[in-house]
């Protein structure tokens, strides 16, 4: 049996059992905190538990590295949903140690796309339109990482200045939080 067929199985088994009602809840947070954080797996159960989120109480955005590449792209879009429209008031950037978005080489992962099809004239393509090394690069310093999105957050034109912004780093193994002090404006 296939991966996909095994999660929809047990899909058809969790919705006939009522499974779901454990985790009823509005589209509100209840914390009215939004949590910026890496898509590492080991943080998808360990960050919530560790800092005592429940379902319900904030809205998680998660993408590669905690970080912001463009200020007008779909993180700071859904930034602005989750302040406007859903009442949050404070945005938690939690990045973490040991995260493979430190020393990503946008050339490696250019040739691991040309390795499994993807053509040097589609690559050029996209260069065409944006600056694909910067683009696909990671960060060498987490710290500095967290400091520069929770600055391009605070100093961000459609952020109101009563929205708390703070910086966070997470050790993915024991769920222990440092918060990253005197970020500048």
């Amino acid at each position: 049996m296939s991966l996909i067929n095994e999660i929809l199985e047990f899909n058809q088994d969790f919705v006939a059992d009522k499974k779901y009602e454990a985790f009823d809840t509005t589209r509100f947070p209840n914390k009215k905190v939004a949590v910026l954080s890496c898509m590492d797996t080991r943080l998808t159960e360990l960050l919530p538990a560790a800092l005592n989120f429940k379902n319900g109480d904030i809205k998680i955005i998660k993408n590669a590295g905690a970080m912001i590449t463009h200020p007008y792209g779909s993180v700071m879009r859904s930034m602005l949903v989750a302040i406007y429209e859903l009442g949050v008031n404070e945005i938690m950037v939690i990045g973490h140690y040991g995260c493979g978005m430190k020393g990503l080489d946008a050339s490696k992962l250019l040739q691991k796309m040309e390795d499994r099809g993807i053509t040097k004239d589609k690559i050029d393509g996209v260069r065409s339109d944006i600056d694909i090394n910067k683009w696909l690069s990671g960060f060498e310093n987490p710290v500095t990482s967290v400091e520069e999105t929770v600055s391009l957050i605070k100093n961000h034109p459609l952020i109101p200045k009563d929205v708390n912004v703070y910086g966070f780093l997470i050790d993915p193994h024991t769920g222990k939080l440092d918060k990253i002090e005197n970020v500048t404006e």
